[in-house]
């Protein structure tokens, strides 16, 4: 089971916006690489293979448009460009030559975020369909019928209770924020009051664990937020 974050490569000559989406991607469960230029984007890529770029338009010497016309010629990787200048042409061009989206300055990390997911989601789908089934003690998590199984038979999990399991099998052994949990489960929509992540929690728990109130699987970390431990009591 392949339970690695998605790797994001920013590329961007603000040193400001690299740091802010470097915080605001790594907080919502992406590994995160830094470029400033060119030649720094193609060091990034040798040393780890981003599963998407996000690409300025508008760098030091070699440009975004000229960057991405390179990159395809041998990569299908998912491009992201930025841009502080909103003209049509400049996104025409960029699509032709190969980027799958384009966002203008200013924007919202959010939205950012929304665009990000939405391409991994087409660009990553035959990869997972791969690995539809994920095992966690005693529990078989199938996610082309959303279900969780316990021996085979069905334990009832509520669409609400199987997106959070869902969420924390991809993320084993990282502690979740409810901020976190909330961005993940609910896109753009966050009530900082909202304590429907831990009225979830408390029901998956009562499905799932031995003790509910010794809980193994999903383990509160006092004062941060939750951590899914897969391999339970023999961790």
């Amino acid at each position: 089971m392949n339970t690695s974050p998605a790797r994001i490569l920013v590329v961007d000559d603000d040193p400001a916006l690299r740091e802010l989406l470097q915080a605001y991607l790594t907080d919502t469960g992406f590994a995160v690489d830094l470029a400033a230029d060119g030649p720094a984007m193609r060091e990034a890529m040798q040393r780890a293979a981003p599963d998407a770029i996000v690409l300025d338009l508008m760098l030091p010497g070699v440009d975004g448009l000229t960057l991405t016309r390179a990159l395809r010629e041998h990569s299908q990787v998912p491009i992201l460009m930025l841009s502080a200048r909103g003209e049509e042409v400049d996104r025409v061009v960029g699509l032709e030559l190969g980027a799958d989206d384009y966002l203008a300055k200013p924007f919202s990390p959010r939205e950012l975020l929304a665009r990000l997911r939405a391409l991994l989601r087409r660009t990553r789908g035959a990869q997972m369909a791969e690995t539809r089934h994920e095992q966690f003690g005693p529990y078989r998590l199938d996610r082309d019928a959303r279900r969780l199984l316990r021996n085979d038979e069905d334990i009832g999990l509520t669409g609400a209770e199987y997106d959070l399991i869902e969420v924390f099998i991809d993320r084993p052994g990282r502690v979740l924020t409810r901020d976190i949990l909330l961005d993940l489960l609910k896109g753009y929509e966050r009530d900082p009051f909202d304590r429907t992540v831990d009225l979830r929690v408390a029901r998956l728990r009562r499905k799932i664990e031995p003790d509910p109130s010794r809980p193994v699987y999903i383990r509160t970390v006092r004062g941060s937020g939750y951590l899914f431990n897969p391999k339970g009591v023999e961790a």
